[in-house]
């Protein structure tokens, strides 16, 4: 369970800098779970897999623009937020920089009409904010904010709803749930017509799914929560898709989290919403899903170890060799697996 045991080298002009023009028509390597048998396709290709009965769950958060940039009242000095997570009210938990710049009772001003005050400090730069504002605090930071890239993407992005999913809904997250970024509507109406069923949870990406593991001894690692919900129509036709044996693909591990986590809390699906820490490594058994829709993730990261747990550390690597020796695109703009 070493760190170490989850890194592996990747060329830097593999990591995809902007997304492709077609969504659909990212490279898609499918990969057997038990025997990590590999087969090289298209995104769109994935029709081919799933069969009528089979049940496929999107996250359908929605990305708010959440850098926002200001100064401290007091001295002027530059200030980055990144909203992490509405705790209640108008009070925030934020990524901030320069973290040791801020202490509580400090004062920052975003434009004419936003400012906040610390009113907790954490660590590893997390504070919490409470915000005050004239008109509708989202609009004011839809009009302010910017799109949270990864620190990995240099490129701007020109259309800011290609870090979008289609279907997203529910404005929350502070990065994309990337596996989704590869569905376009069409493709979706093929696949219902197809008589696979289309379901949607909710989970609110934080720093639980980006933040990246310290520990030399990855069972040590303590993941953040994040804000997950599930309807009482999507509860009951995974419960019945379950009892009949039809097999259910998570897209994404933001989509596989929330399900895992219900199913590890109340051995069902129910109507609920709740905060999620699970941590998914190697050891695990899953609960939930049958089938799983992902990107290529980073090095020594939760995500890589969910894979890995799905499948096995061999199988994933493996992939991950075979997908970099065949020039595919990694990461959040980056091309996708599937692992069945």
């Amino acid at each position: 369970m070493n760190i170490e045991d989850y890194n592996y080298n990747l060329p830097e002009e593999l990591i995809a800098q902007t997304p492709i023009q077609n969504r659909s028509e990212s490279k898609l390597l499918v990969m057997d779970k038990i025997n990590g048998d590999i087969e090289d396709k298209i995104f769109k290709n994935i029709t081919e897999y799933l069969q009528s009965g089979d049940v496929l769950v999107l996250n359908d958060t929605k990305v708010l623009p959440a850098r926002i940039f200001g100064n401290k009242i007091d001295t002027n000095a530059h200030i980055e937020l990144l909203l992490l997570k509405n705790i209640e009210g108008d009070i925030w938990e934020c990524l901030s920089r320069p973290f040791k710049r801020l202490n509580v009772g400090t004062k920052v001003k975003f434009g004419e009409d936003l400012t906040c005050e610390v009113i907790e400090k954490k660590e590893e730069g997390i504070i919490l904010v409470k915000f005050f504002y004239d008109g509708i605090f989202i609009e004011i930071i839809e009009r302010l904010g910017l799109m949270p890239l990864p620190p990995y993407i240099h490129e701007s992005l020109e259309d800011q709803t290609r870090y979008q999913t289609v279907y997203a809904k529910y404005l929350g997250s502070a990065a994309a749930p990337t596996a989704g970024l590869h569905f376009t509507n069409e493709l979706l109406e093929e696949l219902q017509n197809k008589g696979v069923e289309v379901l949607y949870v909710t989970l609110h990406v934080g720093l639980g799914t980006f933040r990246p593991v310290q520990e030399e001894d990855i069972t040590k690692h303590v993941m953040h929560s994040e804000h997950y919900k599930m309807t009482k129509e999507v509860a009951d036709r995974l419960n019945l898709a379950k009892q009949e044996g039809r097999n259910i693909y998570a897209v994404g591990t933001t989509s596989t989290r929330t399900l895992e986590s219900i199913m590890t809390k109340h051995g069902k699906f129910i109507e609920c919403e709740d905060d999620t820490s699970i941590y998914i490594y190697p050891g695990y058994e899953f609960k939930a899903i049958n089938g799983l829709i992902t990107n290529f993730h980073l090095p020594k990261s939760t995500l890589l170890m969910l894979v890995s747990a799905f499948s096995s550390r061999e199988n994933i690597l493996n992939a991950y060799k075979h997908a970099i020796e065949n020039k595919y695109r990694f990461f959040s703009f980056g091309d996708a697996m599937l692992i069945k």
